[in-house]
């Protein structure tokens, strides 16, 4: 059998719809709030040929704002200036994010198409970079605004398989 999603479905079965039916096209509250208490989020992106990057970007708890529920805020502090997150943006416009909260089990995932806003922007919708350990380097360069084209809490059995805060 060809590895195809509709083989994998018949080896594996269909996704319960109490699974399916938490997957919105919009930040729920639950989700909404998840996001504001996390310090942590892993952003994915791939460019136009599908080759991908996976950064972690971190501050203090809410560093990522929730505009609304359906727009995301993600600034961006001065750090190797490689621009892989961006330069995907850019052909791609696509990013997903994972969002971590220490001690939690569950997490926070939100697919959508982000759009780089420069400095000037930015400006205008922070004041500062909010991170714990400031350096010389603590500068908000730019940032991602994303649009969410799906959000939703994920389960926690990757989390607890891997003892992660224990």
């Amino acid at each position: 059998m060809s590895d195809t999603l509709e083989s994998l479905r018949k080896i594996n079965g269909q996704p319960s719809e109490r699974v399916t039916e938490k997957v919105l096209p919009y930040m729920e509250e639950s989700v909404m709030d998840f996001i504001r208490q996390s310090p942590f989020a892993v952003l994915s992106t791939a460019n136009a040929t599908g080759d991908c990057d996976a950064s972690p970007r971190g501050g203090l708890p809410g560093f990522v704002k929730v505009l609304n529920e359906t727009t995301l805020l993600l600034p961006d502090i001065k750090g190797n200036r490689m621009f892989q997150s961006y330069e995907n943006v850019l052909s791609n416009g696509k990013a997903a994010l994972l969002f971590l909260l220490p001690g939690n089990t569950r997490c926070a995932r939100v697919n959508g198409r982000a759009r780089i806003i420069q400095k000037a922007e930015l400006d205008s919708m922070l004041q500062q970079a909010e991170v714990a350990e400031s350096d010389d380097n603590t500068i908000l360069i730019q940032g991602l605004l994303v649009e969410v084209d799906e959000a939703y809490i994920h389960c926690p059995r990757a989390i607890q398989f891997s003892n992660l805060w224990g």
